[in-house]
């Protein structure tokens, strides 16, 4: 009888240490996949490698010395290769690529999706091709050509600090401060916004609100997002503004999301050198 016991125990212990190591085994593969795919995207959209743009932790007001040539400012980097991506290239293998997205300093660089409902990109990549880190989408039920008062993005949290994982560094007011702003280009206009609230929600409330009846509704939806902030960043959207919600997951429960809300610039910004490349959109 023990002797069987034992078999038993060690069949079951196999068994479980098997299904364990599969797991491990299939993320990795799945990562590597997922990984693979958006270095495709990347040299399709003819984009640099941004990993090694480094932006200055803070301006010092002190006079600098004289040099022979000053150092390119890292921000225009991000506008001259945005302004200059191959977004037909993108649009060939998938015409659902909308545009891209990118937080300067941030591992979120990626096209853009925008789909017919909100289940297909959450285990597809921008390729079509199945994928469990699936891609960065847009609400369905958004205008898709960023006119509304509120436009949502959706993107997974990966363990792996891909995708939309990022966003839970904004817990912290200092990491907002040193990464403010987020780009979006569709090809013709790079956007630039401000951040300006980030987030944790258990209850879906006015963030996820994408239809508003009048101004006052919007003025509601702008003090929750205030009120709900970690931190004031000093920038107040108005109800003349228009406003991206980025959301993703927090693994503390399927009604957990971290949010980071941002504004677009009300003034025009610097824009990639030359005279044919696209203007921020103000």
């Amino acid at each position: 009888m023990n002797k069987r016991v034992r078999m038993l125990l060690f069949l079951v212990f196999g068994a479980v240490f098997l299904y364990s190591a599969g797991r491990v085994v299939y993320s990795f593969v799945g990562y590597r996949q997922g990984a693979n795919t958006y270095e495709q995207a990347e040299s399709l959209a003819n984009l640099p490698d941004f990993s090694q743009i480094s932006l200055p932790e803070h301006r010092s007001e002190e006079p600098q010395p004289e040099q022979e040539a000053p150092p390119q400012d890292p921000q225009q980097v991000y506008l001259d290769a945005l302004a200059a991506i191959n977004m037909e290239g993108l649009q060939q293998k998938n015409s659902q690529v909308l545009g891209w997205i990118l937080i300067p300093g941030t591992t979120i660089s990626y096209p853009l999706l925008y789909g017919t409902d909100n289940s297909y990109y959450l285990n597809h990549a921008w390729d079509k091709s199945y994928s469990f880190v699936g891609s960065i989408f847009l609400d369905y039920r958004n205008s898709g050509d960023w006119s509304d008062f509120n436009t949502i993005i959706y993107g997974h949290n990966m363990r792996d600090s891909s995708m939309f994982a990022t966003l839970q560094a904004y817990t912290d007011p200092a990491y907002c401060q040193s990464h403010p702003l987020i780009y979006i280009t569709d090809g013709q206009t790079v956007r630039q916004y401000h951040i300006f609230a980030a987030y944790e929600i258990y209850e879906e409330g006015l963030t996820y609100t994408r239809q508003f009846g009048n101004d006052e509704e919007k003025q509601q939806f702008i003090d929750s997002s205030l009120k709900q902030s970690y931190y004031d960043t000093g920038i107040v959207p108005t109800v003349e503004d228009q406003i991206i919600t980025l959301s993703t997951c927090t693994g503390r429960g399927s009604k957990s999301r971290w949010i980071v809300q941002a504004v677009l610039a009300p003034e025009e910004e610097p824009t990639a050198e030359g005279e044919e490349t696209p203007a921020v959109q103000p």
